[in-house]
């Protein structure tokens, strides 16, 4: 089976929830381009096509970068301008925030952006209507809705499938399976850092056996463990800093043992 496979390109030091301003660059060196360099080299050389969920700042700061991507066969979709989740936004903040980004990177790589995801899984029950803007704007399938109980993200009890809003805008969750009635992550992020490779291949496996495409993902600064440390409430930093080391040795392992595809790809082929 074919999974998908998002990369969010960001710079190391976006980190929600903590109150930082979303653009930092006048402060901290930056790391995006040598981070993106690192991924393209994993993908061509494990021979995977992706979907890179790209902040609109880093496009518009670093566009021959955001070519290199395009260049290299991968879909190019929004992460949002900036790094705001969109609880922080009204809805014309968002529509603003939405339209720059896809203006932006519609320019560099002369298509449209299909695909959106939010800073932070930010679509939650009280930002529902962040739906109607994403269709309003050509947004053609979504993936910032987990279906996880978390403390600032996830509507847990959306579907674990992908499945259509408003029976236009295709939503397709990052990848969870059922464990002690609860929907537990297994497809990207800390979880992916925290959990044994072996136990992430098996739920993997399960999901693919079931006929679920997994749908994973994977930040670039998540390849970079010499980037620098923040110095943040301590549980953020945990989440944020643990399992670096070994990142990029799993997330090989993961595109050597499965088959992973554009999200584009999949939803063109049919294939969920």
């Amino acid at each position: 089976m074919v999974n998908a496979l998002g990369i969010d390109v960001e710079e190391w030091y976006h980190i929600c929830g903590l109150n930082l301003p979303s653009d930092l660059s006048d402060k901290y060196e930056s790391r995006i381009e040598d981070n993106i360099k690192r991924m393209l080299d994993v993908l061509h050389t494990l021979d995977t096509k992706a979907t890179f969920f790209v902040l609109g700042v880093i496009a518009e700061r670093y566009p021959d970068a955001i070519h290199k991507i395009h260049d290299a066969g991968h879909e190019i979709a929004s992460h949002g301008y900036k790094h705001l989740e969109i609880h922080k936004q009204t809805p014309d903040m968002f529509r603003a925030d939405l339209k720059k980004s896809m203006e932006i990177l519609k320019s560099i790589t002369g298509k449209p952006v299909l695909g959106y995801r939010a800073p932070d899984f930010s679509i939650v029950n009280r930002t529902l209507w962040a739906v109607d803007i994403l269709i309003q704007e050509g947004i053609k399938y979504d993936c910032s809705i987990f279906p996880v109980r978390h403390p600032r993200y996830g509507i847990p009890a959306a579907p674990r499938v992908p499945y259509r809003l408003h029976n236009e805008l295709i939503e397709f969750p990052v990848s969870t399976i059922r464990f002690l009635g609860e929907n537990f992550p297994v497809a990207g992020g800390a979880y992916f850092r925290f959990l044994p490779y072996q136990w992430i291949k098996a739920a993997i496996e399960q999901l693919n056996q079931q006929g679920i495409i997994v749908n994973s993902y994977i930040h670039v600064w998540e390849l970079d463990p010499k980037q620098p440390k923040l110095k943040i409430p301590f549980k953020r930093s945990f989440a944020h800093y643990t399992g670096l080391e070994k990142m990029q040795e799993k997330f090989e392992g993961l595109l050597a043992d499965f088959q992973y595809a554009p999200l584009e790809k999949i939803i063109q082929d049919g294939r969920f």
